[in-house]
């Protein structure tokens, strides 16, 4: 286990706000990874992307980067845009 993981776990354990705030960022974070990755796999930059959702390079940069308040309606357009699907599941944690 890495030292970050490590720390994570402990601060965790110890910090009730810290580990609700961290599960909220963290899946945001892994929402913009998940952008990301699709659209570099799809072979498109970022400006290629914004054309076709018809908004600017650093609308879908924020999309990428700070993924916490992007509308479903987004997402779905975004994965259309780079050649996906979207698919949304609901999971106890």
């Amino acid at each position: 286990m890495s030292d970050v993981k490590r720390y994570i776990e402990k601060r965790i354990e110890k910090d009730a706000e810290f580990a609700e705030d961290f599960e909220v960022g963290y899946a945001n974070f892994k929402i913009g990874v998940i952008l990301r990755q699709a659209r570099k796999s799809a072979g498109l930059t970022q400006a290629e992307v914004a054309r076709q959702l018809k908004t600017t390079r650093s609308a879908i940069s924020r999309i990428e980067n700070h993924a916490e308040d992007v509308r479903l309606s987004t997402l779905s357009r975004y994965a259309k845009a780079v050649g996906a699907n979207l698919y949304i599941r609901l999971a106890r944690t």
